[in-house]
């Protein structure tokens, strides 16, 4: 491309860098080193959740000495490796010594760029909205080069810091109809969550995978957000759905997990294989995204608090089980380092109806796991249990998740 053209790119993203934005400090900035040179520090995460503006903040004192390049512009979409050597020089002219880009990884080579910017002893920061790309050229020619960390749309504390809400039922009402994503909380225009997911299908997934039939995958998306919480299989799929293919349908998942749509969780079990082909229990990221994408999830109150729960969870653990023996069931097993450490049971209310078998579940998985504490997540209830050495907490949502 024409080094005139790219520098009027340049030109105005730098303009939109600077900036003054109506931001809150998000949890993840204590966790995110500044002051890194042989390291490139690279942030991934569902598109639009706030990945830039973290880095803006991580920044703030910087900006004036900040490159910053957004590849996701309609501009830049024919922008090849051999352009690299025009951005070289654009960035020696503008000296400045931290370069922030966003989605490189859509430039094929860019991990080649990328690591001979560390060489030359510049600060890189990187963005990106697939967690595949980045990783695929990560592990081969950025090897010990980067440090990478993931971000998610607003947690329940901050979205009430952006509303200015104290953390109670009411918020968690809220929080559970709209989920995180800053533009929507903005303007509360559903049409913004509606146009995201088509990005994320359309430039993506259809683009990237070479998907020709790109309403196949829309009908798998809205059928799994129409079933948050249920357990689901490939094979399963194949009869509900016009795909035919359980391979295709697995390929979709793995789309849908790269880009951070969703999530699969595996019924635990200590055979890897078993974990393999057991239903999987389907989760979204956000709420807001089911909203948009299922009309049967707008009034299910129980189902929108468990796929919170799960959204909560993941942003700080990558291990996560349900677990299911002899009838019994538990939402939600939490493993660090290969060994379990939290038992989550998710009830919007409990009460006679339902009691027993929220309890049996969760004492089976405290007896499975030899854990002697269990936790019962609900909407907005207190209490606690304590039965034969083994203690159950019954707490709120926003109790849970409000420190």
């Amino acid at each position: 491309m024409k080094k005139s053209d790219l520098q009027e790119v340049v030109a105005l993203q730098a303009r939109n860098l600077i900036q003054e934005q109506d931001w809150i400090l998000r949890d993840i900035l204590p966790l995110l080193p500044l002051n890194i040179e042989s390291h490139a520090l690279i942030i991934s995460g569902v598109r639009r959740c706030g990945k830039s503006t973290v880095l803006r903040q991580l920044l703030y004192n910087q900006l004036d000495d900040v490159f910053f390049l957004n590849f996701d512009t309609p501009k830049l979409f024919n922008f090849e490796i051999d352009d690299f050597s025009i951005l070289d020089e654009i960035i020696r002219e503008q000296e400045k010594n931290i370069l922030l880009f966003d989605e490189i990884q859509s430039v094929k080579g860019w991990e080649l760029f990328i690591r001979q910017k560390l060489d030359d002893r510049f600060r890189v920061f990187i963005t990106g909205s697939n967690a595949s790309l980045l990783s695929r050229e990560l592990g081969t020619k950025l090897t010990g080069r980067h440090i990478t960390k993931e971000l998610f749309p607003f947690s329940f504390s901050e979205f009430c810091r952006f509303k200015k809400l104290k953390a109670d039922v009411n918020s968690l009402a809220e929080y559970l109809n709209s989920g995180g994503f800053p533009e929507y909380l903005k303007t509360n225009n559903q049409e913004i969550l509606v146009h995201l997911i088509n990005d994320i299908v359309y430039r993506d997934i259809s683009v990237r995978y070479n998907i020709r039939d790109v309403s196949l995958a829309k009908q798998l998306l809205i059928y799994l957000a129409s079933n948050v919480a249920k357990p689901t299989s490939a094979t399963r799929l194949t009869q509900v759905l016009p795909i035919k293919s359980p391979v295709t349908i697995l390929d979709y998942f793995s789309f849908f997990e790269q880009t951070y749509l969703l999530q699969l969780i595996p019924k635990f079990s200590y055979s890897v294989r078993a974990q393999m082909v057991n239903p999987k229990k389907v989760y979204f990221l956000d709420n807001g995204l089911v909203n948009a994408l299922s009309v049967s999830f707008s009034s299910d109150f129980g189902r929108k608090l468990e796929n919170a729960v799960f959204a909560e969870l993941r942003k700080k653990h990558l291990e996560i089980y349900y677990f299911s023996e002899k009838g019994k069931e538990c939402d939600f097993v939490i493993f660090e380092n290969q060994k379990p450490i939290h038992l989550i049971q998710v009830c919007y209310q409990i009460n006679s109806d339902n009691e027993a078998r929220e309890k049996s579940g969760l004492l089976a998985a405290m007896d499975f796991f030899n854990l002697k504490k269990g936790t019962i997540i609900t909407f907005d209830q207190n209490d606690k249990w304590i039965l034969t050495e083994k203690t159950v907490n019954v707490v709120p949502f926003y109790n849970y998740f409000s420190k």
